[in-house]
């Protein structure tokens, strides 16, 4: 296993030349973020928060070695996609992967200052851990809102980053955000935690793996099973 052996001197310093460019670069992009926050069009700031995603890419690629590979395509349209989240990877890459995403998020991340702001005008979604019905439908205007700008919905249905190897129990909030939106489920698995989530980070391709849509309805114990059947297909 890729996971078992102590990393080169390669991997080593690729690692750390990795994490001076993206980090001094971050800065940068984030201070524009900043700026077309305040002084563009939300178009802009999108094409901004997008080349953050961009350049982490160009530095996976040409810093670290790592390829990125899509098996299956996204189908048109909104759609609800539960993704496996086995690292910090995947949150940065996931403007490369869907189409302008609004994404359900921790409560605790909105709460950071300026991130709020900046997460709610791209759309970022609050999930709130013990959710009354009036946070609940907030969360579920807001996730209609942007589904209904034909923009795609995701969520990590795990509720957090789980080690590689690991499949745990869908979050029951999945469920409940599933019947309410009424939208097919796309369920997408990944396998970035061997290579991305260490320190010393190692070359290698991640692969994503989009299957077919879910459709709205299914009772719930099906609907769970299927999705985390999906995307847990690269721990089996």
């Amino acid at each position: 296993m890729v996971g078992d052996r102590a990393p080169s001197l390669a991997e080593v310093l690729r690692s750390l030349l990795f994490y001076a460019l993206f980090y001094a670069g971050s800065v940068f992009i984030v201070l524009a973020c900043v700026v077309t926050l305040f002084l563009t069009s939300r178009e802009t700031f999108r094409r901004t928060v997008d080349s953050w995603s961009l350049y982490h890419r160009w530095c996976m690629r040409n810093v670290l070695g790592i390829e990125i590979r899509v098996e299956g395509e996204m189908p048109p349209g909104p759609v609800f996609v539960a993704m496996k989240h086995e690292s910090f990877f995947e949150a940065i890459d996931l403007p490369q992967v869907l189409d302008y995403p609004g994404v359900f998020t921790k409560a605790e991340l909105m709460g950071i200052p300026g991130w709020g702001l900046a997460g709610d005008r791209y759309g970022l979604i609050t999930v709130e851990r013990e959710q009354g019905a009036k946070t609940l439908r907030h969360m579920m205007t807001a996730a209609k809102k942007i589904s209904g700008q034909g923009r795609p919905l995701a969520i990590f249905p795990e509720g957090t980053r789980v080690p590689r190897g690991t499949t745990p129990e869908l979050k029951s909030g999945f469920a409940g955000i599933y019947k309410l939106l009424g939208l097919p489920v796309v369920p997408i698995a990944v396998n970035s935690g061997v290579l991305y989530h260490r320190l010393w980070k190692r070359a290698g391709v991640i692969t994503y793996r989009i299957f077919s849509p879910i459709p709205p309805g299914l009772p719930r114990a099906e609907a769970e099973a299927l999705v985390h059947s999906a995307i847990n297909v690269y721990n089996d």
